[in-house]
């Protein structure tokens, strides 16, 4: 069975630390993990393939902008047959905080965009996601489209960049348990608490 594990961000070093690029962080430490070697180009994404949990998985960084990553993606899953119920996307999530995780199994994109590109392209809201918190925008709660992009577009500080990595481990870790032992156990290992390692 071929699972469909992708990253959600934007090409290009100009967006590579920003905190809409997480996901990207998340599948790059799954394939140094596993020893997935280099990422190819391949049909709008850049992929590369290991094995996860005992599944044989294919790696995908949509390379087409953050509101086009479903194009990409269902183009992969079609090229390998991978139902959607086989995929799991880890994207940021602006309602968490920094330090948090969420798995979730289906539902809506919630406002963003590169879900509701993915949803809109498989045809599916059945995949599973590792939801990264990276915080809301500075300034109080009423924030629209504007700060909301400022802020994801913007870089994790330097001084996170310590709590980043373990945020990071922790999402490819809650991916491995996904694949594993199924969504149910990531959740309860992973949801409502903070991943952080105490300094």
């Amino acid at each position: 069975m071929v699972w469909l594990v992708a990253g959600l961000g934007n090409p290009g070093a100009k967006y590579a630390k920003n905190r809409h690029n997480v996901g990207f962080h998340v599948v790059d430490e799954l394939g140094e993990r596993r020893g997935a070697g280099g990422f190819k180009n391949k049909l709008g994404a850049d992929v590369a393939s290991c094995v996860l949990a005992g599944h044989s998985v294919l790696l995908v960084k949509p390379t087409e902008f953050m509101n086009r990553s479903g194009y990409a993606l269902s183009r992969h899953a079609q090229y390998r047959d991978v139902a959607a119920e086989h995929i799991v996307v880890v994207h940021d999530e602006i309602d968490l905080e920094f330090g948090r995780l969420k798995i979730k199994s289906g539902g809506g994109h919630g406002g963003h965009n590169g879900l509701r590109s993915i949803v809109s392209q498989l045809g599916s809201r059945e995949f599973h996601r590792v939801r990264v918190g990276v915080g809301k925008p500075p300034g109080g709660s009423d924030y629209g489209d504007r700060r909301v992009s400022n802020h994801v577009l913007s870089d994790f500080p330097k001084h996170l960049e310590t709590d980043l990595r373990d945020v990071v481990n922790a999402a490819a870790d809650a991916v491995e348990l996904i694949l594993r032992d199924g969504p149910a156990a990531a959740m309860n290992a992973y949801n409502g608490r903070d991943v952080i390692a105490p300094s």
